[in-house]
């Protein structure tokens, strides 16, 4: 993946963080997978885990956006959205040798590109690699609600079958303190507009991102984001923090203490019961979670909402994935 060996860290108490280049969401793939590609790549490349498989087409170099106080992804990558003639380059190479069902559109936010490009770089997907049946992007919200719904259907006809947009929290105060950069009610009008253009929308929110005073409050604002967006897929993510990260400094000087990991739980339990799915597919289970999930919501929500209550209640830390196994 291009960086050096994560090391661990000690925290404060002693106890051992086990490092990643990105902290919770996504796991970069090796070099040795990356140099199958035979593309060029800028810096590590970073994709959701159901991209595994996917043909990895870095359109953009970095985030956009690259302000969020709690993720280093992006930090030592300078933004720019690569020229048409590099990103064909890559396409008619990756053509030559290998066809892809799946193609993820890296780095950290492709949508940012304008329409007209962004429908080229589709076009020539469709035309040049066989065998492609989706096209998958992360997105933030400032960039999709820069598109019209007839531009994202445009998109969506030309093979974009997924994207996927980091919540991490329905609620605006936290937002603003992360400094993702939107209000709650941008973040729904804008998983909203995905939804409205026929595309599946697969969200991620973040455990942990609140104080303990805020716990409850991030709990139902979240639960009460996703109900709106109603997306196809849910992720829950258990906050890591970052050396380098602003978040990880205000971890240090005392001035935030995430939650332990029982009132995590009560979090995760807590967003699930209070959010209203007409059909979603729900999961925690990232390294970064201490207990893993998988639910088909609402049909098995009473199920998984048991479950995690019933680990909370007997006080179960042997169910837990254990501090040294999270983060990869």
């Amino acid at each position: 993946m291009g960086s050096s060996p994560i090391d661990p860290a000690k925290n404060k108490e002693g106890l051992t963080i086990r490092l990643t280049p990105f902290l919770f969401l996504l796991t970069n793939r090796l070099s040795s997978e990356l140099e199958k590609d035979n593309v060029k790549y800028e810096g590590d490349i970073i994709r959701p885990p159901s991209e595994a498989n996917s043909l990895l087409l870095q359109v953009t170099v970095g985030c956009s956006h690259n302000k969020c106080i709690f993720c280093p992804a992006y930090k030592k990558k300078k933004f720019r959205i690569k020229s048409y003639d590099e990103i064909l380059e890559d396409i008619l190479e990756a053509s030559r040798w290998r066809t892809a069902e799946k193609v993820f559109l890296c780095d950290g936010d492709a949508l940012i590109i304008p329409q007209k490009r962004l429908v080229q770089i589709l076009h020539s997907i469709r035309n040049h690699v066989k065998g492609v049946k989706r096209v998958g992007t992360y997105a933030n919200a400032k960039s999709i609600l820069r598109k019209t719904i007839d531009e994202l259907v445009e998109l969506r006809e030309l093979g974009l079958g997924i994207v996927y947009l980091g919540i991490e929290t329905g609620n605006d105060e936290l937002l603003r303190k992360i400094r993702k950069g939107v209000t709650a009610a941008q973040m729904i009008e804008a998983g909203r507009r995905v939804k409205d253009a026929g595309i599946p929308l697969s969200v991620t929110v973040i455990l942990g991102l609140g104080v303990s005073e805020q716990n409850t409050e991030h709990a139902n604002d979240t639960a009460r984001i996703l109900t709106d967006i109603d997306p196809e897929y849910a992720s829950a993510l258990t906050l890591m923090l970052m050396p380098g990260t602003p978040l990880y400094s205000e971890y240090e000087s005392g001035n935030f203490t995430p939650p332990d990991k029982f009132n995590l739980l009560r979090e995760l339990s807590s967003i699930i019961e209070k959010s209203d799915f007409s059909g979603c597919y729900f999961t925690s289970n990232h390294a970064s979670n201490y207990l893993p999930i998988k639910a088909r919501l609402p049909s098995e929500k009473d199920k998984t909402v048991a479950m995690i209550y019933n680990t909370i209640k007997k006080n179960d830390v042997k169910s837990l994935r254990p501090e040294y196994m999270r983060g990869f």
